[in-house]
């Protein structure tokens, strides 16, 4: 492994690291290697600094699908007129699908002029599900009975145009659960992205057969109880996500997360189901990757 290179090398699809004083390290990749590619279910790769180049790092590292999640009420056209650009940019086949949503946090600017906007968005071929939508009450940024009326007209969209829903939520599970068993929404056509919850947290969520998506967070030092719920999901209801820029995991905390990091949560999951590298590991992200396709089919 090199240590304290003043930069990483320009255009490395390896993993680097910011150590003290402005060196950087060389983290290894997964050994042995992933036996399949592997599905990011989530990343904002439009708030990367140079997307194209991200897509060909996931490519390099063996993740062959990307879904692109944006916000009408805060990306503009810009990740919808540039993704094809990026895609080819990258020189890679990386299948790129996108789910649009107003974000909670985003809540109070929803409008009828905000939701003509979202609706054209999902009007476009490539848009695979509606979110990240939902509830937010640890930060708080909307009110929260705006975050309820928006979560339950947005969800009445996807439900018109058949489109599954991505959820963000946080500190407000048992509020959200309601609104979509009320919503008649609950399902294999929702999933619960970036899940932290315990195992009698997720109970319900599990019995109400949607689907789990785990991030960077799984590797967590403090993230005992999630590891928990992790392994009692269903495999036919587990997804892979990023949640890029955000939720690096470990080993890479400190560095903004890109799509590539995924490979880290994949070994972490594996390793927590109990699924060893070899033809066990491989069958296991076969089927993961295989729920990301089928959850994300238009």
């Amino acid at each position: 492994m090199t240590d304290r290179l003043k930069m990483p090398p320009e255009r490395d699809t390896r993993f680097y690291q910011r150590r003290k004083h402005d060196k950087w390290r060389e983290v290894p990749s997964p050994d042995p290697a992933l036996e399949a590619p592997v599905a990011d279910s989530h990343a904002h790769i439009h708030m990367l600094p140079d997307p194209a180049w991200e897509l060909a790092r996931a490519a390099a590292n063996g993740v062959d699908f990307v879904c692109m999640i944006t916000d009408p009420s805060e990306d503009g056209p810009r990740p919808f007129d540039e993704l094809a650009d990026w895609q080819r940019e990258s020189g890679v086949q990386v299948e790129v699908p996108i789910a649009v949503g107003v974000h909670p946090h985003n809540a109070k600017l929803y409008d009828d002029a905000l939701e003509a906007v979202l609706l054209a968005r999902l009007a476009d071929p490539r848009v695979a599900a509606l979110g990240e939508i939902g509830l937010d009450y640890h930060y708080d940024l909307s009110p929260r009975d705006v975050q309820r009326s928006v979560f339950a007209r947005q969800i009445e969209l996807a439900q018109a145009r058949d489109l599954p829903i991505a959820l963000h939520v946080r500190d407000a599970h048992g509020e959200a659960f309601e609104i979509l068993r009320d919503a008649d929404a609950l399902g294999p056509r929702t999933l619960l992205h970036c899940c932290a919850l315990s195992p009698d947290e997720l109970a319900p969520w599990i019995e109400s057969d949607c689907y789990i998506a785990y991030g960077g967070a799984l590797t967590f030092k403090n993230a005992d109880a999630a590891r928990e719920g992790a392994r009692l999901v269903p495999e036919n209801r587990l997804l892979l996500e990023t949640d890029s820029p955000y939720m690096t995991p470990e080993p890479m905390r400190g560095a903004a997360c890109t799509p590539a990091h995924v490979v880290f949560t994949a070994v972490a999951l594996a390793d927590l189901r109990g699924q060893a590298p070899g033809p066990a590991r491989e069958r296991f992200l076969r089927q993961l990757s295989a729920n990301t396709r089928t959850f994300l089919a238009r």
